[in-house]
């Protein structure tokens, strides 16, 4: 491992060779192999049902997770797996999980998806990826997850197989013995054949793959972007790119003696790139507790305890997770944690430095994009660490801040300059990120940066710092919601004349969806009612305004369109004054002003007596940034 310092660790790594030139897997069957080989009978991976930490838990060696792998991988070629076919699976986290990413992208194309999706939009990803397997949970109390994939395959008519994990292994008796008494029915409504995943996999070898593999750079994964809402786009992650992910992992943050906790889940990039295939290349251990991870019961409670436990060197969290375990007093021996990593939304200042006096290390901020294969930019974990910059393009990363130039030119952005952040690097599929040819068109900037649609800027020492979203999409606890669809649901009122959506800002989750509405001339209608139908009309709960508000005149740009800006002032004005005032502070917002560095920051009026330390308090909650009139 090299310690990552400074940008010119970034650079002098750069200069030993081009990557082409690094003897790097050329498959992940190989990848993973090599794994074994180096370090066989050490632990790879554990998995425990409950958060207890005293619970049960089954930890896989690498030599035993490459033997399940192999075995998957021939489960699935058995089944018309080629390597341009799809093995999907909608799981929550568990062993089988991390068995099907590895098998499923050994034998053909491997597509985690959400379990939270609702039918509709999972059926609509495995008739965009044609997926011929899928594979589920068995019917398990207090889940509705393998109804809701059995009335997805029924509308997606090429999937064949659908393969079932039974979490009842992973019970002891007495409640093993319970689970077939109150197990739900889940009446089979498609052609599919239902088979059982444990029972299939018992019958191919672990010893040995039973069909060629195959070594030449190839598309492994499709993963949907992250929207919660609306019917999200499929991007395709090459071999390289996910090796790369792993490679940086352990040439710049983990040992092969690391122990990391991972309560992110698989169908997400951040559990899949920059943690499980860095374990691959690194050698670590990695602890995934509960199904439902930092959601599962008792896992907040018992976090501590856990990494005690599991004497864990690195926690990989998320901003709300941060919110929520700061409200939890530190209840165990955390010495063993060196760090942690946080990642999918901004952290706000405040949590950053509660955080840190509570355990007594930093946390690592950095920057990924399904559409990249995930890693672009990280604060250095051995050096000077930016708070609210997304740190340093990493290694074989060019990262560029452009602007449009005319139709097709680019101009750079000087130091300091907002513009759009550009990406090239192994992970980027230049020119063929999405399934959809046409969501490729105007994507890539000279033909190969990939355009993210954010907004940023780069500072005088290589830092890249995030101050907007070029897309509008609303960020709610790292889950991307599209405003459009809250728009064109309320849109549906007969009362309502125009919409405008947008992220609020909240101390827990980042940002909540909010909608400022304008009625028809003459119409009336409560805000209550404007609820009722919103959760009517849209499907996500995630997606569902924590706040309608009727305004006279929504406010417009030259042409007529919602002018947002306006409506995320009014939304930090009243967030702002809210938390102020419940805090008994007797100052408020004056104004919300756009700042070429920072965005829109709130100025707040002075009050004697009221010093810096009491707003920071309350406003570093938050996201945005704030400063005296």
């Amino acid at each position: 491992m090299t310690n990552f310092v400074s940008k010119e660790t970034r650079d002098a790594i750069e200069a030993e060779k081009p990557w082409a030139e690094r003897d790097t897997a050329k498959s992940m069957y190989q990848f993973l192999s090599r794994a074994r080989d180096a370090h066989g009978d050490k632990p790879a991976l554990t998995f425990q049902l409950e958060s207890g930490p005293g619970t049960p838990a089954e930890t896989l060696t690498w030599a035993e997770y490459h033997a399940a792998v192999t075995q998957a991988a021939n489960l699935f070629r058995s089944l018309g797996v080629g390597s341009g076919d799809v093995v999907a699976f909608v799981l929550p986290n568990a062993t089988e999980t991390a068995v099907t990413v590895l098998g499923g992208a050994v034998a053909g194309i491997v597509n985690p998806i959400n379990p939270l999706l609702e039918a509709d939009q999972i059926s609509s990803i495995l008739r965009e990826t044609k997926a011929k397997v899928v594979v589920t949970l068995r019917a398990f109390p207090k889940t509705d997850l393998p109804q809701k994939v059995a009335e997805a395959v029924r509308h997606a008519p090429g999937v064949k197989t659908v393969l079932e994990v039974d979490l009842r292994r992973y019970l002891k008796p007495p409640k093993s013995w319970i689970v077939p008494l109150i197990r739900p029915k889940n009446p089979v409504s498609h052609n599919a054949t239902v088979k059982s995943f444990a029972t299939e996999m018992a019958m191919h070898p672990s010893d040995r793959l039973t069909f060629e593999d195959v070594t030449e750079d190839r598309v492994a994964a499709y993963f949907h972007t992250g929207g919660t809402t609306g019917m999200p786009k499929v991007a395709q992650h090459q071999v390289s790119g996910m090796v790369y992910n792993g490679w940086l992992g352990a040439k710049l943050m983990f040992r092969q003696s690391d122990v990391v906790i991972c309560p992110l889940p698989m169908f997400h990039v951040f559990a899949i790139y920059p943690i499980l295939m860095s374990m691959i290349a690194s050698g670590a251990h990695v602890v995934f507790p509960t199904p439902a991870g930092y959601r599962g019961e008792g896992v907040f409670d018992n976090f501590w305890k856990l990494v005690e436990r599991w004497k864990i060197t690195y926690m990989i969290t998320v901003p709300t997770a941060l919110s929520a375990l700061m409200q939890r007093p530190v209840d165990a021996d955390v010495s063993s944690l060196r760090g942690a990593f946080s990642g999918s939304a901004p952290l706000p200042l405040e949590l950053y430095k509660r955080f840190e006096k509570a355990t007594g290390v930093e946390i690592i901020e950095g920057y990924g994009l399904t559409e990249c294969t995930c890693l672009v930019s990280c604060n250095p974990p051995q050096g000077n660490k930016k708070i609210g910059s997304v740190g340093i393009p990493l290694p074989y990363t060019q990262v560029r801040i452009l602007n449009r130039n005319g139709e097709t030119g680019y101009k750079e952005c000087a130091i300091d300059q907002v513009g759009e952040i550009c990406v090239a690097n192994p992970g980027v599929f230049a020119g063929s990120t999405y399934t959809e040819v046409d969501k490729n068109k105007d994507l890539f900037a000279e033909g190969i940066y990939l355009r993210t649609g954010d907004l940023g800027r780069m500072d005088a020492d290589g830092y890249l710092f995030i101050t907007g979203r070029a897309k509008d999409l609303i960020i709610r606890g790292g889950h991307n919601i599209d405003p459009a669809e809250i728009e064109e649901a309320l849109a549906g009122h007969a009362a309502v004349a125009m919409v405008g959506a947008i992220g609020q800002p909240d101390a827990h989750s980042g940002e909540l969806p909010c909608a400022y509405v304008e009625l028809v001339s003459g119409a009336k209608v409560t805000v209550a009612e404007l609820m009722d139908f919103a959760r009517e009309h849209i499907h996500e709960r995630a997606a569902v305004p924590k706040v309608i508000e009727i305004l006279d005149e929504l406010p417009k740009t030259a042409v007529g369109k919602v002018f947002k800006p306006d409506l995320r002032r009014l939304a930090i004005t009243r967030i702002y004054d809210a938390a102020l005032q419940e805090a008994g502070l007797p100052v408020r917002v004056e104004s919300v002003v756009e700042d070429k560095k920072r965005g829109l920051v709130a100025r707040i009026s002075r009050a004697e007596g009221v010093d810096d330390a009491a707003v920071t308090a309350v406003l570093g909650q938050f996201i945005r940034p704030w400063d005296w009139t």
